[in-house]
């Protein structure tokens, strides 16, 4: 068991698979020592992304000023993980190698300290499934507009009768 001197603090971040297909999972996780918090940050670079980082949900969405992807520490292990779903991302992610920052403060690639933050790449391949636009048939809009129609007359119905 190694003893930190005070005030060191550590974060390590692990990305599994570290080469996945557009719409893959990612799992990461890694551990905090030398700092008591209840969560880390998370922030996504790479290409045409906003070079402070984006959040790892919205790629359209700069980290910092309080918006970041974050994980629960699990304050006795000193652990953290975090599910990567990279199916329901919003924005445009293209293949290529992004680097997956973990932080200890809630602060964006320009601001960390050097202590306070770890990175961890990983490869993005072409989706292997192609998405498609299905477009919407009018009988479905239809049946939707009934719906609202009748679910709408009933409240009102039912409001009267209170």
């Amino acid at each position: 068991m190694a003893i930190l001197p005070v005030g060191a603090q550590t974060v390590t971040i692990n990305a599994t698979p570290s080469v996945v297909h557009i719409g893959d999972m990612v799992f990461l996780n890694g551990t905090v020592s030398g700092i008591q918090t209840i969560a880390v940050y998370l922030f996504l670079t790479g290409p045409d992304l906003d070079s402070r980082g984006v959040t790892l949900e919205n790629l359209n969405i700069p980290a910092g000023h309080g918006l970041f992807t974050t994980a629960p520490v699990d304050i006795k292990e000193g652990t953290w993980s975090y599910p990567w779903d990279t199916s329901i991302i919003l924005g445009n992610m293209n293949p290529g190698t992004y680097t997956v920052y973990v932080v200890t403060s809630p602060v964006d690639r320009e601001r960390f300290s050097h202590g306070g933050y770890a990175s961890a790449n990983v490869t993005f391949l072409p989706s292997e499934t192609e998405a498609t636009q299905v477009p919407l048939s009018p009988g479905i809009a239809v049946v939707a507009l009934g719906i609202t129609i009748i679910t709408g007359s009933c409240m009102i119905r039912r409001l009267k009768n209170t």
